[in-house]
C-alpha cells in the first residue's frame, strides 16, 4: 500500500479523428514526464476528440491503442487512464480504460451519454459502475456527463479518488468547475477532472480547467485557462482517514439502493 499517489494531469489539445497522431502528441507528454508518476490521466476520447462519428475511430480492445497503452503503462509503471471508442459486439463505446504496467485492464463505459450531442443515438451506454484498486487505493473512473449525476458517483464503496475525464465545452464550464468541488465534498474523496483544451472538428472550444480537490474541496494544482500543460499532484491517504474519522459525514448518507 502506498501512503501516497501521484497524478499526472494531461491538459491538451487533440487531433481531430486522427488516433495515429494522437498516440505521437501523448506519446511525448509522456516521455517529458521528469518525475516519477502513480496515474497518468487523459482527457476523454483522447485518440479522436470527441465524435459523433466512432466509425472513422473505433477500435477493438487488441487494437493499436491498446497494445501503446500497454507499452506506456510498463514503460512508466504507471496507470494510464482516458477514453477511446471501441467497438464490440456490433456496438459502439466511449471506453474508459485504466491500463496497469502489469498489463491488466479495468473498462468502464460511459452511463451518461450525451443526448444534447446525440451521443445516447451513436455509442452505447454502461451499465456497471466500476472500483479498481492500485497501490492499495481504490479508485472510481467516470466520463463527462457522468458528472452531473451525482447518485451514480455515491461514495457507497468508500472509494479515495474519483477521475473524470471530459470533453467539456468552455461556454459550460462553470458547471464543470462547481460540480467537481460538489463531488470532492459529498463524497470525501480526491477529486480530478482532466479536459482537454483547443478546437474540435465541429469548431467547439474547450478550456480545460482540470483540477485536482482533496477531501475537503481545497484545490491541489496550479493548471491554468486554456492551458496545454501537464501538472503532476501528490495525493495523500492520510488526508482522507483523518478527515473520514474526524467529521464522519459519510456515516450518515442515506441508505438506498440504485436501479439501472
Amino acid at each position: 500500500m502506498s501512503k501516497t499517489l501521484n497524478v499526472a494531469l494531461v491538459q491538451t489539445d487533440l487531433v481531430w479523428e486522427d488516433p495515429e497522431a494522437n498516440r505521437r502528441l501523448l506519446d511525448d507528454k509522456i516521455n517529458a514526464l521528469s518525475s516519477e508518476v502513480d496515474l497518468i490521466v487523459f482527457p476523454e476520447m483522447f485518440t479522436s476528440g470527441f465524435t459523433m462519428n466512432p466509425s472513422a475511430v473505433a477500435e477493438t480492445m487488441e487494437g493499436r491503442t491498446i497494445e501503446w497503452l500497454k507499452e506506456k503503462a510498463k514503460e512508466k509503471q504507471a496507470v494510464l487512464m482516458g477514453s477511446l471508442v471501441i467497438t464490440e459486439n456490433d456496438n459502439f463505446y466511449n471506453r474508459m480504460v485504466c491500463v496497469e504496467p502489469s498489463g491488466a485492464i479495468t473498462k468502464y463505459d460511459k452511463r451518461h451519454t450525451f443526448t444534447l450531442a446525440n451521443e445516447h443515438k451513436v455509442y452505447t451506454a454502461g451499465t456497471e459502475k466500476v472500483i479498481f484498486e492500485y497501490k492499495g487505493w481504490k479508485i472510481c473512473p467516470l466520463v463527462c456527463y457522468d458528472l452531473r449525476f451525482p447518485v451514480w458517483a455515491r461514495n457507497v464503496e468508500d472509494y479515495d479518488l474519483l477521475v473524470y475525464i471530459a470533453s467539456w465545452p468552455k461556454v459550460r464550464i462553470t458547471a464543470w468547475d462547481t460540480l467537481l468541488k460538489a463531488r470532492a465534498i459529498e463524497n470525501m474523496t480526491y477529486c480530478i477532472g482532466v479536459n482537454r483544451v483547443g478546437l474540435d472538428g465541429n469548431n467547439h472550444e474547450y478550456s480545460g480547467h482540470s483540477v485536482a480537490y482533496d477531501v475537503l474541496g481545497n484545490r491541489l494544482d496550479t493548471l491554468k485557462e486554456s492551458e496545454d500543460a501537464t501538472e503532476i499532484v501528490t495525493l495523500k491517504k492520510d488526508q482522507i482517514k483523518t478527515y473520514r474519522d474526524k467529521l464522519s459525514f459519510l456515516k450518515d448518507r442515506d441508505s438506498f439502493s440504485l436501479k439501472v
